[in-house]
């Protein structure tokens, strides 16, 4: 049975926003037995030798499937569709354009993304307006390519829902409190379609009732 490690204890402000969603998302889609180790974080459990010796940068998720240990949520992510034979294609073309978007979500517009709640949260007084002002451009560009992605189209690589949707919704997912979406239709109805999916209510349910809060608080 596949372990996975995901947040139990986290302080307030993490709680709803870590990437262990992605990995027990693809969990829940792809259906693979599993059970859930839950971390203290705020007991110092990630930085302990014991987590150390499987997670390179002392973060979660990772899943441990009978002694193979993979880290990083989207090699995981990954992992788990070629595992189960589920969200991802079973071509050598295919397999690449969902590997492709795979990275486009998590090189590409995430940092940036990232970028932006870090100012918001840690340096909103202090970062110059002109670069505020750049970051926000180049969030905008990579949301604007991902509008046109998908254009006339449902899920971001391919016809199905496929682990790249995954990746790139929980990105998506990290700007869900701001009106950085609001200019892109395309992009929220894809949002909407993503997380109405019942394996990510099943994520979001089990996710609540581990870190000790409602749905509705992390919604």
């Amino acid at each position: 049975m596949i372990t996975l490690y995901g947040f139990g204890r986290i302080f307030p402000e993490g709680r709803g926003e870590t990437k262990d969603l992605r990995a027990q998302w693809a969990l829940e889609e792809t259906g693979l037995p599993y059970r859930v180790h839950a971390l203290d974080h705020t007991g110092g459990e990630l930085d302990g030798d014991a987590f150390s010796r499987i997670s390179p940068f002392h973060q979660a998720p990772v899943i441990d499937d009978d002694g193979f240990i993979v880290a990083e949520s989207a090699a995981v992510v990954l992992y788990l569709a070629e595992k189960a034979g589920k969200l991802i294609p079973g071509d050598v073309q295919g397999r690449t354009r969902v590997v492709q978007w795979c990275f486009a979500a998590v090189s590409t517009v995430e940092p940036t993304l990232v970028c932006l709640d870090v100012i918001e949260i840690f340096d909103r007084d202090k970062t110059a307006d002109h670069v505020k002002a750049e970051v926000h451009k180049l969030a905008g560009r990579w949301l604007g390519d991902v509008e046109r992605r998908l254009e006339d189209r449902e899920w971001i690589a391919c016809d199905q829902f496929t682990a790249a949707d995954i990746l790139m919704a929980c990105v998506l997912r990290s700007v869900r409190k701001t009106d950085l979406m609001e200019p892109y239709p395309r992009i929220k109805a894809y949002y909407a379609r993503a997380f109405a999916r019942p394996a990510w209510q099943r994520t979001l349910g089990l996710y609540a009732e581990r870190v000790g809060v409602s749905v509705d608080d992390i919604r």
